[in-house]
């Protein structure tokens, strides 16, 4: 099934352009709202991440991936299609953190996490707005005055508003996510406290415009009248609700999923667009006037399995949780523990064919939130930096007793995946409980700290250290939690998944591992994917992944057919 995502509204909120991968590989479309005729945009032949439409209308500012690997460049390109050129990521730089500024044809970028600036669309100009380590441009104020940036490394970003004439910055809070709305405040979404909160700040006095005691503020949009502001909200685990401020009032909107992202709103505010899935759904794209209007989706399988959220103790009493797959029948079931990336990222409840796949077949599935993840608090995703990684490791260790004691899982049958810091997740509990796994799949992790810091990209490399750990200051217990450092422990069959073209977690930490375990005689799979980075992009790509995935833990984890006399 094709997925469509990254919803962009022209700026009456009449046309959508979006990204699918309806054609093979994900392209950006462009579709009135509410017909299903549709026009492919060509942006040539490498896969687009996300696209923006400009508030005045007459361009599309496509993120697209070379190859599929992490870097990224900028192109623009005519709705209907004409005069596309690159705007920025050239060379070998990479361009992100994109954002059309409102009412001016001016698009925000930065490279390489050193150089902001802004893209004069009409013009064709790039006028250099700041440069130092670790920083990105959120936004520009209309007179050229100050700028909105975010500076530091990954669990110490904060943001600043900079005199653009005079050099001095003026701290605003500890986040991700701010801009200026039309009377020159900052709304920013802050993680000072324990749960992100979405705050106003304007002559140095801060108001908290919305906030919770049990659920973070996602993300946010701001009309560019700023008379109303969409909240996405991550509540109950990973689950979404979506609530628009105006007025005073606060309306809830009634989600197609369990799942929301890419929330932003058409240049008049009249319209609302968003990504929406659930299991069994697809991401699909959609819009909201006051009531929902499906833009491109899917139709949801009507025989998915919806997973349940639990919740226990860890090895030293810190409460972690995790979304369940169960097959029918009462178990003990064979079962695999997947790990997510980040790993600040959060597994959530939506849609995955691979879960779904594996639950046909009798497999449960367990995808938990293990301490760093995010969704769960400031100290929560803190809780594994430097060498509270061990803390980290032992939790997947916790999770297996855990569903072992509830009767889910088979001791003898339990297999571990991930992807990304996931992967290294999964070699590192391989390597730390060598007799607990039946089997093992590695997609895209790190195997070595002191390679992955060597060669991964520069910026990343930075931004890593606070996560991670230093690799010269830290590098004995960076040696220490590589698992290469262990890889006589690992015994377990074990399929390694490999894009060539990744420039995150290069293709060395998986080749140092397939090497290792062909000198060693380990059971394993190597399966690498040309012209494709640190996600599969193309749909065959996906297919294929599906296809070995299930078939590699369906013979390591299923019994044989009995043969008949």
């Amino acid at each position: 099934m094709s997925g469509s995502w990254s919803g962009a509204l022209s700026p009456d909120g009449r046309h959508a352009a979006y990204v699918s991968d309806r054609s093979g590989s994900p392209k950006v479309w462009v579709q009135p709202v509410g017909s299903d005729l549709t026009f492919l945009v060509d942006t040539g032949e490498h896969p687009v991440v996300s696209v923006q439409w400009s508030t005045g209308g007459g361009w599309l500012a496509c993120l697209i991936a070379p190859g599929g690997a992490p870097r990224t460049e900028v192109w623009l390109v005519r709705p209907d299609g004409s005069a596309l050129h690159q705007v920025a990521g050239f060379g070998a730089d990479s361009a992100d953190n994109v954002r059309w500024l409102p009412g001016r044809p001016l698009l925000a970028v930065t490279e390489n996490l050193e150089t902001t600036l802004l893209v004069d669309a009409e013009h064709g100009t790039r006028e250099v707005i700041t440069t130092g380590e670790l920083v990105s441009l959120f936004d520009v104020s209309p007179d050229r005055g100050r700028a909105l940036l975010r500076h530091g490394p990954r669990s110490g970003r904060y943001i600043v508003v900079r005199d653009l004439a005079t050099g001095v910055e003026e701290y605003v809070t500890s986040g991700e996510q701010a801009c200026f709305g039309p009377d020159g405040a900052v709304y920013a979404r802050s993680d000072a406290g324990e749960l992100p909160v979405l705050i106003r700040v304007a002559d140095g006095k801060a108001e908290i415009l919305a906030s919770s005691e049990t659920a973070e503020v996602e993300s946010f949009a701001l009309t560019a009248d700023g008379r109303a502001i969409a909240v996405l909200w991550n509540v109950r685990g990973g689950e979404s609700e979506l609530t628009v401020l105006r007025g005073g009032d606060t309306t809830k909107v009634e989600l197609p999923g369990t799942v929301a992202s890419g929330i932003s709103w058409c240049f008049d505010g009249s319209t609302l667009a968003f990504t929406a899935e659930g299991p069994g759904r697809p991401h699909g794209v959609w819009t909201y006037d006051g009531d929902l209007h499906p833009v491109s989706i899917e139709e949801p399988a009507p025989d998915a399995v919806r997973p349940v959220l639990h919740r226990f103790a860890s090895h030293d009493g810190l409460e972690i949780s995790g979304w369940l797959f169960r097959p029918a029948g009462t178990g003990p079931h064979p079962t695999v523990l997947w790990l997510h990336g980040g790993p600040e990222a959060q597994e959530r409840p939506g849609h995955g064919p691979l879960f779904q796949s594996l639950v046909d077949r009798g497999i449960a599935v367990f995808a938990p939130n293990v301490r760093g993840s995010s969704g769960f608090g400031r100290s929560f995703v803190n809780a594994d930096n430097g060498a509270l990684r061990y803390a980290a490791i032992g939790d997947v260790a916790a999770c297996v007793g855990y569903l072992v004691e509830q009767g889910v899982a088979d001791p003898a049958r339990v297999g571990c995946m991930g992807r990304s810091y996931g992967g290294y997740l999964t070699l590192a509990a391989l390597t730390t409980y060598p007799s607990m796994f039946a089997v093992g799949i590695d997609v895209c992790g790190m195997s070595n700290f002191a390679t992955f810091y060597e060669h991964t990209e520069p910026w990343i490399a930075a931004a890593a250290v606070s996560k991670y750990g230093d690799p010269v200051a830290d590098a004995d217990l960076l040696r220490d939690l590589s698992p290469i450092t262990h890889i006589d422990k690992l015994r377990t069959p074990l399929m390694i998944v490999h894009g060539e073209n990744d420039s995150n977690v290069p293709v060395i930490e998986a080749e140092q591992v397939a090497a290792a375990l062909a000198e060693r005689g380990v059971p394993h799979k190597y399966l690498l994917f040309p012209g494709e980075g640190h996600e599969l992009q193309h749909r065959a790509s996906r297919a294929e992944y599906l296809r070995e995935t299930v078939g590699w833990l369906t013979a390591h984890l299923t019994p044989a057919p009995a043969l008949l006399d």
